[in-house]
């Protein structure tokens, strides 16, 4: 192996601490590259599919709270639950108590198409960590929790 001299480093540690981050990045793109093609065959959005997938798993939900539970933007969640409610997959009902607020509800159109979905997508999931044991599933899955819950 060619040793390269040119290479900054920033000291040991930081430099591992790069290249684990950047496999992190490599690993997520490559999936999210895969999952965003069935998504789209599927006619929806990276980000209409999160907000279907929560809704679908939580139930009815704020704005806000789909905002949180997406890592999104509240712009962004709005347009996106405008779009859905426009071809019939969610509905808005104002909040009893605050007719400002909106609770996203989705509809039975919305759930037949993410359940539909959902399990595809789950046996992908399950499929990209094929590579893995079980064991290194586990001890994967703790060390980014930790890494996580640490920032």
């Amino acid at each position: 192996m060619i040793e390269r001299t040119d290479v900054k480093s920033y000291g040991e540690r930081t430099d591992k601490s790069m290249q684990t981050w950047m496999q992190i990045v490599r690993a997520f793109t490559k999936i999210r590259a895969k999952e965003l093609k069935y998504i789209n065959e599927c006619g929806l959005t990276m980000n209409q599919f999160e907000v279907l997938e929560v809704l679908y798993h939580r139930g009815d939900l704020q704005v806000g709270a789909i905002t949180k539970l997406i890592m999104s933007t509240p712009g962004n969640v709005t347009v996106v639950v405008r779009n859905l409610a426009r071809d019939g997959l969610v509905d808005t009902i104002p909040l009893p108590t605050d007719n400002r607020v909106r609770i996203v509800t989705i509809t039975e159109v919305g759930k037949a198409l993410i359940g539909g979905m959902f399990t595809k997508h789950a046996g992908h999931l399950k499929d990209y960590f094929e590579v893995l044991s079980d064991e290194e599933m586990a001890v994967l899955y703790d060390l980014l929790r930790k890494l996580q819950k640490a920032q």
